[in-house]
């Protein structure tokens, strides 16, 4: 059984995207927690060579509660294509090179979708583990997932990464065409994020 928070707790978010940390922020914020992003903590990013979001997510929580001597929480998450078997999945964020040109990553992925063929299968899901650990060593990981359709070409703004050409299951709407607020009622951050609220908030 993880461990629980108390209210005033301080806790580093283990991430250097700013839309995960305003997502997760959000989902905070009513937990009356004191975060602290580890890029304001100065913290580097270590590699990520886990074969899955649990297992990533698991060591940029590690690497920044040994770092910050506190509580942390990362974000692993990605896109998955059932056509390419799942990539870009891990790889995500790679595929979107240095510069996060996610244009270029939507672009990658529906270039593969298109070399399937016609009539390639464009079942599409997002997953996101969360990962909280704390300095000496503990760690409790929760797993979520939303499952829709590859669209292109990519629709609305309002999102990040690959949020523009996924529609998820029973909307008509793309992740970004969604309001924040839209989103987060169905994201897969939020699915896991109730199983961490569950388990470790009072």
């Amino acid at each position: 059984m993880a461990r629980r928070l108390d209210r005033g707790s301080r806790l580093v978010l283990a991430s250097h995207n700013p839309g995960k940390l305003r997502e997760i922020a959000a989902l905070l914020a009513p937990f009356g927690l004191d975060v602290v992003s580890a890029g304001a903590l100065g913290l580097p990013e270590p590699d990520e060579d886990a074969p899955d979001f649990v297992g990533n997510a698991r060591i940029k929580a590690l690497a920044a509660a040994c770092g910050a001597g506190m509580v942390a929480l990362a974000d692993d998450s990605g896109f998955c294509l059932a056509a390419l078997d799942g990539a870009p999945g891990v790889h995500s964020a790679r595929w979107a090179g240095p510069g996060k040109d996610f244009a270029a990553a939507m672009a990658r992925a529906n270039d593969g979708l298109e070399a399937a063929g016609l009539g390639a299968d464009r079942r599409a899901w997002f997953v996101a583990a969360l990962s909280l650990a704390w300095p000496d060593g503990e760690t409790a990981s929760f797993l979520g997932r939303v499952d829709g359709t590859a669209v292109w070409p990519p629709r609305g703004t309002l999102g990040f990464g690959y949020d523009p050409m996924f529609c998820p299951a029973g909307s008509v709407a793309t992740f970004g065409e969604m309001a924040p607020g839209a989103k987060e009622a169905i994201s897969h951050r939020t699915r896991a994020f109730a199983q961490l609220r569950a388990a470790c908030f009072g």
